[in-house]
């Protein structure tokens, strides 16, 4: 039994390990690429850099104006982040705690936008954010970011509110709190995993979306981050090395963002998966 035990921990161990460097190993070799000359990078890829190429980060920020971008990037994705966790909380709220005739048709019919690819909603955005004068603004990007990722946060945050005893809501009832205070002083509190867990997705969609930034935008003045990676390609050259730069630079926030927030994601989907 002990050496079951041992060969089954050894395994375990092993293919942990296989994923880890499975993981690993691109997001290392793009930043040893990112500290290449154009040259030793075309001339052999899994080399190390000598010596480190710091200049690309700064002919990456200076070449395509990344400060802009990366400050447009943060801009929308918080603002989207907020606006949809607000009224997704407030949307699971009332379809968790509410019982109203339509009110599981009205769930089923939101949710099953998780499953409509995102390209296939091209045209209606376009059309209704042309229509609303907003072509070319930031508002139109967070308007969008903020609706695609709605049904996929309602999921989640109803998940963990569903999980909420009645018994508090009756308690706050007696002492006194309207529905505004209810939802804000005690519901919100105490779902604070699942929306956070819901605002973290929100947060990585929005920083890592390029189809709608490219739809819905023209000037540099409010494009994000991600379409200033296309700049280092054109039709007849391409600037690998500086365009490496650009990418580890846009990943770090998704990175750093995961990586504080990641205890109360696994948290908040597994809790949210258990009523009572």
């Amino acid at each position: 039994m002990k050496i079951n035990a041992l060969l089954e921990k050894l395994l375990s161990r092993a293919i942990l390990t296989l994923f880890l460097i499975y993981t690993l190993f691109p997001m290392l070799w793009l930043v040893m690429a990112s500290l290449k000359t154009n040259v030793e990078l075309l001339g052999d890829p899994f080399r190390l850099p000598a010596p480190p190429q710091f200049g690309n980060y700064v002919n990456a920020f200076k070449s395509a104006h990344l400060a802009l971008l990366f400050s447009n990037s943060v801009l929308i994705s918080f603002s989207a982040t907020a606006l949809n966790a607000l009224v997704a909380s407030m949307a699971a709220y009332v379809l968790s705690r509410y019982k109203f005739k339509f009110g599981p048709v009205i769930f089923s019919t939101l949710i099953t936008g998780i499953l409509v690819p995102v390209s296939a909603l091209m045209v209606p955005y376009f059309t209704l954010i042309r229509t609303l004068g907003l072509y070319d603004t930031k508002l139109a990007l967070i308007l969008t970011y903020t609706a695609i990722s709605l049904p996929l946060s309602v999921f989640i945050i109803k998940g963990f509110m569903d999980s909420i005893p009645g018994e508090l809501e009756e308690a706050a009832l007696l002492d006194g709190c309207d529905f505004y205070q209810k939802f804000f002083r005690v519901i919100v509190p105490i779902s604070r995993t699942g929306i956070v867990t819901a605002a973290t997705f929100q947060f990585l969609s929005s920083w890592n979306e390029f189809l709608y930034a490219m739809l819905l935008t023209s000037s540099e003045q409010v494009r994000t981050l991600q379409m200033g990676i296309r700049y280092f390609a054109s039709q007849f050259t391409t600037d690998f090395t500086s365009m490496f730069a650009a990418i580890v630079i846009s990943i770090i926030p998704s990175v750093a963002m995961y990586s504080v927030f990641q205890n109360q994601i696994i948290s908040g989907l597994t809790q949210g998966s258990v009523k009572g």
